[in-house]
């Protein structure tokens, strides 16, 4: 039989859902309207008519995105880097979260406090962005001209992430390890057979940290990347938004869509595939946080 909730309980419950769906819309909102207003027809959203749903439908906002083989371009190079990215950290996340979880490993705590000294100081931009230069010489020098590789490699460093993974990999009974070394398991046996597989909903929330973040990366690629044909969507965008903003060009645009159109429409595109990909891994997002990131 369910206890009657007490008067209290009740308003508290009625207060959280109205906080939660109010919260919840205003999240939605910005994404509904950019759809609208790419959507919708010029002077609509030029006057501002554009509330919630759209007026007078077109899609040849959409259409000339896709026959832009720049955007294709850029698209292609923004999977490059997420996929790429993504793989390459998780990795250095996974094994450097291993190595620091064991006791046994020496100047174990010298190790943890450089990491975390990491977080607390940082070099400034100026240095970094030399640093990043001189590794482009490097790559160079090796015969890798590609710049998306320099943001997927010299980028795959995440100290935060590292330390999610440290306190999972913490969080595993010591006696099931010793259980498969006792059967024979080797050190990356112990690492893939035991550890990942129970850390699972830690691993899945980093993966997406690392997907949005290589996803969404603007700053450093616009830096570092020196081509039109290598440079991600986010770049991209932002370079379409000067050109789609610029004053002479809005005196002269005799399309049927505005400019401000083929701009959401871009960011509804961008926005797509990590729609698609976050319902897959919501269900280990709060899980692997909590496990994460509390330490006993």
């Amino acid at each position: 039989m369910k206890r009657k909730l007490e008067v209290s309980e009740l308003i508290f419950k009625v207060i959280s859902y109205i906080f939660l769906t109010i919260f919840s819309i205003c999240c939605l909102y910005p994404f509904v309207y950019a759809l609208s207003a790419s959507i919708s027809g010029r002077h609509a959203v030029e006057y501002n008519e554009i509330i919630l749903f759209p007026k007078d439908l077109q899609f040849e906002a959409f259409q000339s995105m896709f026959n832009n083989n720049v955007f294709w371009s850029s698209y292609t190079n923004t999977l490059f880097l997420t996929l790429y990215g993504t793989i390459w950290a998780l990795g250095v996340a996974i094994l450097g979260g291993y190595a620091l979880s064991k006791k046994r490993l020496l100047f174990r705590k010298g190790f943890n406090f450089f990491l975390v000294f990491t977080m607390w100081f940082s070099a400034g931009l100026v240095p970094q962005y030399l640093n990043y230069l001189a590794t482009r010489d490097i790559f160079h020098g090796v015969g890798i001209t590609d710049d998306k590789w320099l943001i997927v490699i010299a980028m795959g460093m995440a100290a935060m992430n590292i330390i999610l993974l440290r306190n999972a990999f913490e969080g595993v009974p010591s006696e099931i390890e010793e259980a498969a070394r006792v059967d024979g398991a080797t050190e990356m046996q112990v690492l893939f057979k035991v550890y990942i597989p129970m850390c699972k909903s830690t691993i899945a929330t980093v993966t997406l940290f690392f997907a949005i973040s290589r996803w969404n990366g603007y700053y450093w690629a616009n830096l570092m990347v020196s081509t039109d044909a290598e440079r991600p969507l986010q770049v991209f965008i932002r370079r379409k938004l000067e050109e789609l903003t610029n004053s002479e060009n809005l005196a002269t645009w005799n399309e049927n869509y505005a400019a401000n159109s083929a701009i959401y429409a871009l960011i509804v595109c961008s926005v797509i595939p990590i729609l698609i990909i976050y319902p897959f891994i919501q269900k280990y997002f709060a899980k692997g946080v909590n496990v994460g990131g509390v330490k006993e």
